[in-house]
């Protein structure tokens, strides 16, 4: 996955908008006004935000070396996820479709 199938992905979805309201530099996809996912365009390291359940997120961090807690998130609902191979794909779907 890079930043464009991640745009892609979430703009396939019902409802969605991707808005600026941080600065020029993160893109933020919401639905029906709410955030789902967020990620950095200029990021050295390709990462995205997501919203997960409490129990999950902490699930995901001890499983995932490359799950850790949302940065300048509310690290008990978001987990910031780094997208470097070691997570498969559907995964990284599968995390975005649950935000």
């Amino acid at each position: 996955m890079n930043i464009e199938d991640l745009r892609e992905y979430c703009l396939s979805k019902s409802d969605v908008e991707e808005c600026f309201p941080f600065d020029q530099e993160t893109l933020v996809f919401k639905v029906r006004g709410k955030m789902f996912c967020l990620t950095g365009l200029y990021s050295e390291r390709f990462s995205f935000n997501v919203k997960c359940n409490p129990e999950e997120a902490i699930d995901l961090r001890e499983q995932f070396s490359t799950v850790v807690p949302g940065f300048h998130m509310n690290k008990k609902h978001w987990n910031t996820v780094f997208v470097d191979g070691t997570i498969p794909e559907s995964m990284l779907y599968k995390f975005i479709d649950t935000s």
